[in-house]
């Protein structure tokens, strides 16, 4: 199958957008475009506004200047049931509070299409979203009795359900081994493939330059970088943001680059003390 090219259609995407929380700036006019077609990772040290950026995207955030359109609609003009139908988001806090089956949770993603022909799906894409995130065989388990990386998968699992064209992803890595991370990072990229418009806030540099067609690096509220791997992930660039300094080699069978963090040898490492 031929992947889907990301076209100049409307997605999601933050315009010249501001947001100010209890006197203090976490986004300093950020523009951000996320198009059909493409995988986008939304990259940067802790702080630097990545979880409300796409908060905002998600129209769960108003900005406190600046636009923040999905599918070119000013996203806090749309009711909450227009925006299930447009974007799923998958939350940096994945918890679930209550006692429910596990496929009680993934058939949520599926509420706001009640009572629309879409409805008439509901069996099917709840049974393709279980089985696309390895979670088929907990169907009937409990949600409060998975590990925090089986519940990451199943809430994956609820907003692959929900079918949307605009998919947007906090931390969709967290909690999970080696193997499942390249899986979700590989079913993100199939979404775009398909000509979803996907957006995820990642911590894993490596996996963000595999699996995204473009970066976006933000640092103090502002973006700081924005292309193709290769030109955002600059050992310069990436040591001054993450303040430890870095190398960037070529993967050496796929090219991609591979940021290595610069560590001591292990004879001389020492204690170190975390910033507050």
């Amino acid at each position: 199958m031929t992947a889907a090219a990301p076209t100049d259609e409307p997605g999601a995407e933050l315009r010249d957008v501001t947001v100010e929380v209890a006197g203090r700036r976490i986004l300093d006019r950020v523009d951000l475009e996320v198009r059909p077609g493409e995988l986008v990772a939304l990259i940067g040290p802790n702080g630097a506004g990545k979880s409300t950026a796409l908060s905002t995207l998600a129209g769960d955030l108003p900005p406190t200047a600046g636009r923040a359109l999905i599918d070119g609609v000013d996203a806090h003009r749309l009711r909450p049931l227009e925006l299930g139908r447009r974007r799923a988001v998958l939350p940096q806090q994945k918890g679930v509070s209550f006692s429910y089956p596990v496929r009680e949770v993934v058939a949520m993603g599926r509420t706001p299409w009640a009572r629309t022909p879409e409805a008439s799906h509901d069996d099917e894409r709840i049974a393709d979203a279980l089985a696309r995130t390895g979670v088929a065989h907990l169907a009937d388990r409990d949600v409060t009795t998975l590990s925090g990386g089986e519940l990451a998968r199943v809430s994956l699992a609820r907003v692959l359900a929900q079918g949307c064209p605009i998919t947007l992803l906090d931390e969709p890595t967290d909690a999970l081994d080696l193997g499942h991370r390249e899986q979700v990072l590989a079913l993100a990229a199939g979404l775009a493939h398909d000509g979803g418009a996907v957006l995820a806030v990642l911590h894993d540099l490596d996996l963000a330059a595999a699996y995204a067609d473009r970066l976006v690096l933000l640092h103090g509220g502002g973006v700081v970088a924005e292309g193709r791997p290769e030109e955002v992930l600059i050992a310069s660039r990436i040591s001054e943001v993450y303040d430890h300094p870095v190398e960037v080699v070529p993967h050496p069978s796929s090219g991609v680059p591979l940021v290595l963090p610069v560590r001591p040898p292990s004879r001389q490492r020492v204690s170190g003390t975390l910033d507050a």
